[in-house]
């Protein structure tokens, strides 16, 4: 899989907004299919981002939550990050922490990126940016 996704643009802010809606699917590890926008992240650099989403799907929090909230939030001086998954306030009550894991070292060079993950029925968990959704 790695010869398919070597990097070949900059991960930028206006890279991600420009991408609204979605051409194409593109399938992950265990189920997950990627939008462009997605897509895009993983295929320059970011998909060690797309893979932690991946790695926790298993667990019961997670297996049970239609639609997953994630925010990377990167410490750009210390290269550090930490990566956050909530609910996003589905009862009106304050957004719920599904998963959360601090991340030593990245060179991702955004402060912040989010990324929905939506279950549907009979296709799967598909990842998208905000802006295609």
């Amino acid at each position: 899989m790695s010869a398919t996704l070597e990097p070949t643009h900059a991960i930028t802010s206006s890279a991600l907004a420009g991408f609204t809606g979605t051409v194409r699917y593109y399938r992950w590890h265990i189920g997950l299919l990627l939008t462009d926008g997605a897509h895009y992240l993983a295929a320059n650099g970011a998909a060690w981002l797309i893979d932690i989403l991946a790695s926790v799907q298993h667990l019961p929090t997670m297996r049970e939550e239609d639609r997953q909230f994630w925010t990377l939030k990167v410490d750009l001086e210390k290269h550090t990050a930490v990566i956050i998954c909530t609910d996003g306030d589905k009862t009106g009550e304050g957004e719920v922490e599904l998963y959360r894991q601090d991340i030593p070292y990245t060179d991702f060079p955004l402060k912040e990126a989010k990324l929905f993950a939506f279950s549907e029925p009979g296709i799967g968990r598909i990842v998208l940016l905000p802006s295609e959704y």
